[in-house]
């Protein structure tokens, strides 16, 4: 790091900042609850075009893949909630019109990279399903039937799902550390993307315990939100969002 750029001190979390921070996730959610419901809409659109995409044929092995792997870009989604809660924390105008204020910050551009880094990493982990289905399974079947069975009463199938979700871990991991902190901490303040994201991984590994216990809340609600066809998500990704900006106010000396 350069020596001119500053060092963020970062805090030591309990399970009750956790709570305060879904509590304030909720609370600024209900505040604009119709406008962001509008906004969050977008979200499920995508997982339902998704799962089109995937079920029509040749894709059907990536169906999982993709709707698990859509949560990594869950980050790149939310920059426009840390925008509005940033601004009904300071006291300013905040409406779904400013949503999309987040581009006027002095590190959008920064925002943007971390954001096309994680497009990438989202890119790399759909090669990875694909290329692990090839080598395991093969020629995919004619119809969903046929695929499910395969997949639930082989060997093959069974080690697909452990391996699968093992690396899928691994990308998720990689995705929690980079972004939980860097993102709003960008649209908070004018540094550079790596102070960010370094800010993020220390902020990680100073609260280990307490991470796991936050990423498995955001996996538990990502997928109850999918569920119903994912429009849950449509109130799940605004709630996220905003606790997370909570959060990272938690972890971040101001």
């Amino acid at each position: 790091m350069d020596v001119s750029e500053p060092i963020f001190e970062v805090r030591s979390i309990t399970a009750k900042d956790i709570r305060e921070s879904l509590a304030q996730g909720w609370s600024d959610f209900l505040e604009k609850r119709g406008d962001l419901i509008f906004i969050g809409i977008i979200y499920p659109l995508i997982g339902v075009v998704t799962a089109a995409v995937a079920l029509g044929g040749s894709l059907l092995p990536l169906f999982f893949p993709l709707a698990a792997g859509i949560s990594l870009l869950g980050p790149v989604a939310a920059t426009g909630f840390y925008e509005l809660a940033r601004r009904r924390e300071d006291g300013l105008e905040c409406e779904w019109t400013h949503f999309l204020e987040v581009r006027k910050r002095p590190a959008w551009d920064r925002i943007l990279a971390i954001s096309t880094m994680l497009i990438a990493i989202f890119a790399l982990w759909i090669a990875a399903a694909a290329a692990l289905y090839a080598s395991l399974m093969g020629d995919v079947p004619p119809t969903v039937s046929d695929f499910l069975r395969e997949i639930f009463t082989t060997r093959e199938g069974w080690t697909l799902i452990v391996v699968g979700n093992l690396v899928g871990f691994v990308f998720a991991l990689a995705v929690f550390a980079l972004s939980v902190v860097s993102l709003p901490m960008l649209v908070d303040r004018d540094v550079s993307a790596r102070t960010a994201i370094q800010t993020s991984v220390r902020a990680v590994m100073r609260n280990k315990g307490m991470m796991i216990r936050w990423g498995v809340i955001v996996a538990s609600l990502l997928v109850i939100g999918s569920l119903p066809m994912f429009i849950g998500l449509a109130v799940v990704l605004p709630v996220l969002g905003y606790a997370t900006w909570h959060l990272y106010r938690h972890l971040v000396v101001r």
